[in-house]
């Protein structure tokens, strides 16, 4: 069906869908609606509804924006910042305004060191991270092929690059250190 200006009719009435399917239709008188009580003023019920909530407890301090004075009444807890990464998110709460791009770099900076502290983490585990740039299938499969008139072909050779360079500069870097270490040991 094609839409137009006008609507269409409906393919049953009310009262029809309402005899074929138990329920339908509960909602269109306001006063059977859960929400309209909360809609309309009531007497004792003045000030914003937060005044009635009893405030979490902050066991350790909470990052919050520069433009709020408290933290709302309940919060979470199940990710408390940490380490250098925490360290950047702390700074950038507690320096720039949420309405500043600086506030927002900061956090994705903290969250790639979060991220690349992860990786080396992996590496002390019996199973790390595998750098996953799906440079093997783009050579086994036709990868080049397989992208002919997508969206994303523009950038099919830049993927290995931005996935695969960081691993290689890391692992660059590591053997740069242990051979120091070696050469001072001598």
């Amino acid at each position: 069906m094609v839409y137009g200006p006008h609507k269409p009719p409906l393919p049953e009435t009310p009262e029809q869908l309402r005899a074929r399917i138990p329920g339908w239709g509960v909602d269109l008188d306001p006063r059977d609606r859960p929400t309209v009580p909360r809609l309309q003023d009531r007497p004792g019920l003045e000030g914003p509804p937060d005044e009635s909530i009893e405030a979490q407890a902050e066991l350790r301090p909470r990052e919050r924006s520069i433009e709020h004075a408290h933290l709302t009444p309940v919060f979470g807890t199940a990710q408390p910042l940490h380490g250098v990464s925490g360290a950047i998110r702390r700074y950038a709460y507690a320096r720039f305004s949420e309405g500043r791009a600086a506030h927002w770099l900061l956090l994705v900076a903290g969250d790639r060191v979060e991220a690349f502290g992860a990786h080396v983490r992996s590496f002390a585990s019996l199973r790390p991270d595998v750098p996953a740039t799906g440079l093997r299938a783009e050579l086994r499969h036709g990868g080049l092929g397989a992208r002919k008139g997508r969206v994303d072909a523009r950038h099919h050779l830049l993927d290995p690059v931005v996935v695969g360079v960081p691993w290689v500069a890391t692992g660059a870097g590591v053997v740069a250190v242990v051979r120091r270490v070696r050469a001072r040991r001598r």
